[in-house]
């Protein structure tokens, strides 16, 4: 028997502290549109899920889980794609517009790297598919191939 294949990842979940202030910020740094609501057992709504432009069918839902985002605090998940070196330059134009504070444009093992705080102290990563082709392999903490 062969071993069945996925599909592609069907949604991020990200931890939160205020899902009101979260939907807000994601929405105004990622474009980020709720299509879908979860509501407890009390009636109060306490997470949601929607789109991201430029995530295909992958969904972004946020949920409040204090203790799970506070863990989550300064630890990065998820790096989203960007296609080069170019776009990360207009990632850091938009994010330089919206007064977010964000690392330089960084060599990482494979590509371009621009590190960036969620309002919970989650690092959030766009990561480029171009690679720069410097050899990082020699540097503490960078990849490197497995032969």
């Amino acid at each position: 028997m062969s071993r069945p294949e996925l599909s592609g990842i069907h949604h991020i979940k990200i931890p939160v502290t205020d899902l009101t202030a979260a939907i807000a910020w994601y929405g105004k740094v990622f474009g980020f549109t709720v299509t879908m609501e979860f509501p407890d057992d009390d009636g109060v709504v306490r997470g949601v899920a929607g789109t991201v432009p430029g995530l295909g069918r992958t969904e972004l839902t946020l949920r409040v889980n204090e203790q799970a985002a506070h863990g989550c605090k300064g630890f990065d998940p998820v790096s989203f794609g960007v296609d080069d070196r170019a776009d990360i330059e207009r990632w850091v134009a938009h994010l330089d517009a919206l007064g977010l504070e964000h690392s330089p444009i960084i060599d990482a093992s494979v590509g371009w790297l621009l590190v960036f705080p969620d309002p919970d102290g989650l690092q959030l990563h766009l990561y480029s598919w171009a690679a720069h082709g410097i050899d990082q392999s020699g540097r503490p903490g960078y990849g490197h191939a497995v032969p």
